[in-house]
């Protein structure tokens, strides 16, 4: 028997249906590119990329709705689904609806419950204002005090925003006044990834100890008490198993759950997450909506956040309540906000979007680049590139190796740093992101010329694996040993000269793992820009390749790398490579935001 090298006609192969083999060809082929299913308006497109022995198979609707395996959604379970003009495969069909009934559920609020929670926020006004108070009038609507007055008052919130808009510090005011109406809420923090989670963690906790915060101490002490875990270890991770021990009929027992970098989950965790949280809790997801989508399929944070035509909209009820909180005149919620949505979606209310930057400013340097960026303003961009002459945005369109070297000098610093604790810190203020793993500007080759440089330089020594100094990024979840696919370390001898792996935890406390026991790592002076999400270093430099006619190329993908930067980004692109990619969006078939609708009708 032949073996047949393409996974995709392997799986097309298993249905005798001549009919049903293309089409599952093509599903198989865009769910191993991140969509949930083919829409049936680009099935020309799709069909044109077809392998030779498919391109001529017969195409029409009717008759593929005629196959026994093909069921519509009220039909038979089968392994095709067919609704909305999308073919599914039967399993993604199923986490797409149970994400829908979960939302639809939430979003239809207990109005008594509601009710009880706005008076409990009314008995916290001082409390709520003084927690608020800056002293500064930003003069544009307070929309850090909306999401937390809502995520306190709601069980299904999303916030997003972008970097520096305070995503985390809404958060911490949300447990803050949680914590005030109830000392013994029960709290989750998780994100996809062990690293994101333990960002999460130090980030809640210092800004809660933070002056600037007016989070009183006995309040505070109890952010340092939060265990943030990665979403597997939430849900309790059951070994060789596509289950986990939490779900619909065994909830999470927590008051609150809190996901950050929300982005980043496929569909089938973000279902089995919803539907692992009981009716009365509450569950707040963040993330940055422009940013790359999960690696696996789906893009629903995405997804959500686009499912309406405009976010940031109140009824007026709502809005006179949010008002009542707010000092400044300048920043309450004017009646331009309850007149654009209709209050029957779903999702109405339990979206916020964050809008003002603290890190960046939308007028000059990374914030105004990646604005445009993600926008794709043409004009802006063309001029920005031409003048090449801004402080925090640098761009070599040559690909010199002395701009390379120039950065990759920086490395010196934790090298030379004794203290293995403060060697991590100086190792995380840089890093080089690529946009692929191989080739030239690929992370393979990115992380052998650092190597070469710092061993021409004598600092390292890489004739072993695990080097001396050899920084390096977990690649799989390990249980046993509590290290998570993300987690960065350096390798240092311990006091007795043993090498080992060194990380730091969730406490700050440094644990030395022998480097015989790490089976999954790789060395991460370069780094992909989807292993970054999660991640600020104060420079970056983000390599792109030479050719500009690569998929992988978008807007989400460029704007993600420039924004991990804190203080100064460094690109490594042509002008024609930066425009291609600002002009090419990740667009991910899905269902969703039309089944919204079709459940509003």
């Amino acid at each position: 028997m032949k073996t047949l090298s393409d996974t995709h006609h392997q799986f097309a192969s298993f249905f005798e249906s001549k009919t049903l083999q293309p089409y599952a060809y093509m599903l198989s082929k865009k769910l191993s590119e991140g969509h949930i299913c083919i829409d049936i308006t680009d099935i020309e497109n799709e069909r044109e990329k077809l392998p030779t022995y498919f391109k001529n198979s017969f195409f029409d609707i009717a008759t593929l709705l005629k196959e026994p395996l093909v069921a519509l959604q009220n039909g038979t379970k089968q392994p095709f689904i067919w609704h909305n003009n999308r073919l599914y495969l039967q399993r993604y069909f199923s986490y797409e609806s149970d994400i829908l009934a979960q939302i639809v559920a939430w979003g239809s609020n207990n109005i008594e419950q509601i009710t009880k929670r706005m008076e409990a926020l009314r008995l916290e006004s001082t409390f709520i204002k003084n927690i608020f108070e800056t002293g500064i009038n930003t003069k544009q609507p307070n929309w850090q005090l909306v999401a937390t007055l809502m995520g306190a008052l709601q069980n299904f919130t999303i916030i997003t925003g972008g970097p520096g808009t305070g995503k985390t510090t809404t958060v911490a005011k949300i447990l803050a006044i949680l914590f005030k109406i109830n000392p013994f809420l029960k709290v989750a923090l998780a994100a996809p990834t062990g690293k994101a989670a333990a960002r999460m963690g130090e980030s809640l906790k210092a800004t809660s100890l933070s002056p600037d915060s007016n989070i009183p101490t006995n309040i505070a002490s109890k952010f340092a008490l939060l265990q943030p875990l990665t979403i597997q270890r939430l849900l309790g991770f059951i070994p060789n198993s596509l289950h986990f021990k939490h779900h619909e009929t065994n909830p999470l027992n927590y008051d609150v759950i809190i996901i950050d970098e929300a982005s980043m989950i496929d569909v089938a965790l973000f279902a089995k997450l919803l539907n692992a949280i009981g009716p009365n809790s509450r569950i707040i997801l963040l993330g940055d909506k422009n940013q790359l989508a999960s690696v696996e399929a789906g893009s629903l944070f995405g997804d959500l956040c686009q499912a309406q035509q405009n976010l940031n909209i109140l009824n007026a009820h709502t809005q006179t309540f949010i008002n009542h909180f707010i000092t400044h005149e300048e920043e309450k919620i004017s009646t331009n906000h309850n007149t654009k949505q209709t209050p029957s979606h779903p999702l109405f209310q339990h979206i916020i979007e964050l809008k003002f930057s603290h890190r960046f400013k939308n007028n000059e340097g990374i914030g105004q680049f990646s604005k445009a960026i993600i926008q794709n303003n043409v004009s802006f961009l063309k001029n920005f590139l031409l003048a090449n002459a801004d402080d925090q945005v640098v761009i070599d369109t040559q690909y010199s190796p002395t701009f390379l070297e120039n950065f990759i000098a920086g490395y010196k610093d934790y090298i030379h740093e004794s203290d293995i604790k403060i060697a991590l810190h100086k190792f995380n203020k840089l890093r080089i992101l690529c946009a692929i793993r191989e080739s030239n500007q690929g992370v393979y080759a990115l992380n052998k010329i650092v190597e070469r440089y710092l061993s021409h330089k004598n600092l390292i020594d890489t004739h072993s694996q695990f080097y001396i100094h050899r920084p390096v990024m977990i690649t799989r979840n390990n249980y046993v040993l509590n290290i998570f696919n993300g987690d960065i370390g350096l390798v240092r001898p311990d006091e007795n000269g043993e090498l080992k792996v060194w990380f730091e935890g969730e406490d700050g406390k440094l644990t030395g793992i022998l480097t015989g026991l790490i089976n999954h790592a790789e060395t991460v002076f370069a780094m992909s820009i989807h292993k970054s999400q999660g991640s600020e270093y104060d420079k970056v430099m983000v390599v792109l390749p030479q050719q500009q006619n690569m998929a992988i190329l978008t807007r989400e993908l460029l704007y993600t790398g420039l924004t991990r930067a804190k203080n100064k980004i460094f690109l490594q692109a042509s002008h024609e490579v930066i425009l291609h990619a600002a002009q090419s969006q990740v667009m991910r078939s899905s269902g969703i935001a039309f089944r919204f609708l079709e459940n509003n009708a």
